[in-house]
């Protein structure tokens, strides 16, 4: 495996989900075999000619199986070197949403071989040492590789353009649920308060971005922490239904039964 302060070089993703890539972002392409994993409640294969990205949360990819002959090329990228090397385009929001449902897209034999000669660039600028703007040679090599992301998921998925400011209003909502609010606030007014907008406008813009509403994304971010925490032993139903404000046991119980299909006793056994 070979590294630099921001990339990350891996030829497996048996280990994406570990604590050091926790602020990588993963970009796989798949040569031969195929893999098989578990996202978001759903199950994923990845085989050749697919590219993978998973933009948020490494470690919710689970029972994750490669094939004898799988051959793929891994990069992971910090976000912060993402955020350096990303074009100036409001773009980025709606595709890693999508990506959120399904992080795989099946490349045309004309974007796969563009797909795998920006991987050959990436490899090939970290490899050069002695270059004197190997920082700068670097991102842009990465930024060459995320506009074809964004070029190959635009053709896939095409939909109107975004403006500035539904994609600001996006970033800030999503990043309430990335630190967590949704524990204590499943209320869709809570974050349309705090982002000075009507509920109704927050859920409509999410819709626009990502072709789901505001209530969904509060909803399965709290279901996959609730999956993943219904799986630690450590952990007593008592101490969960606190973590997330219920008032309840039984609450809690009637929570978990309706958005993840199960009760909570069925994660442990």
């Amino acid at each position: 495996m070979e590294t630099i302060q921001h990339i990350i070089i891996d030829n497996t993703l048996k280990r994406i989900g570990e604590a050091q890539f926790a602020d990588y972002l993963c970009h796989a392409y798949c040569y031969d075999g195929y893999c098989t994993f578990e996202r978001n409640g759903q199950a994923f294969r990845f085989e050749s000619g697919d590219c993978l990205i998973i933009a948020r949360r490494g470690d919710l990819v689970m029972n994750l199986k490669e094939s004898e002959d799988f051959h793929v090329d891994v990069i992971y990228v910090t976000q912060k070197f993402i955020e350096m090397s990303t074009p100036q385009s409001n773009y980025g929001m709606r595709g890693q949403l999508f990506l959120f449902q399904n992080p795989i897209m099946k490349l045309k034999p004309e974007q796969q071989e563009i797909c795998s000669l920006n991987f050959e660039a990436v490899k090939r600028r970290l490899k050069q040492t002695e270059h004197r703007f190997r920082h700068d040679a670097l991102m842009n090599a990465v930024e060459c590789m995320i506009i074809d992301f964004f070029d190959f998921h635009a053709q896939l998925y095409p939909a109107d353009r975004i403006t500035s400011q539904q994609h600001q209003l996006m970033e800030e909502f999503m990043a309430m649920l990335e630190r967590g609010d949704f524990r204590q606030n499943r209320d869709i007014g809570y974050y349309a308060d705090k982002l000075c907008v009507t509920s109704k406008y927050l859920s409509e813009v999410c819709k626009k971005v990502s072709g789901l509403p505001a209530a969904f994304w509060i909803t399965r971010y709290t279901s996959l922490d609730i999956s993943r925490l219904l799986r630690d032993r450590n952990l007593t139903f008592t101490d969960i239904s606190d973590m997330f404000g219920f008032s309840s046991l039984s609450h809690f119980s009637r929570y978990v039964q309706t958005n993840l299909g199960a009760k909570p006793s069925d994660f442990r056994e």
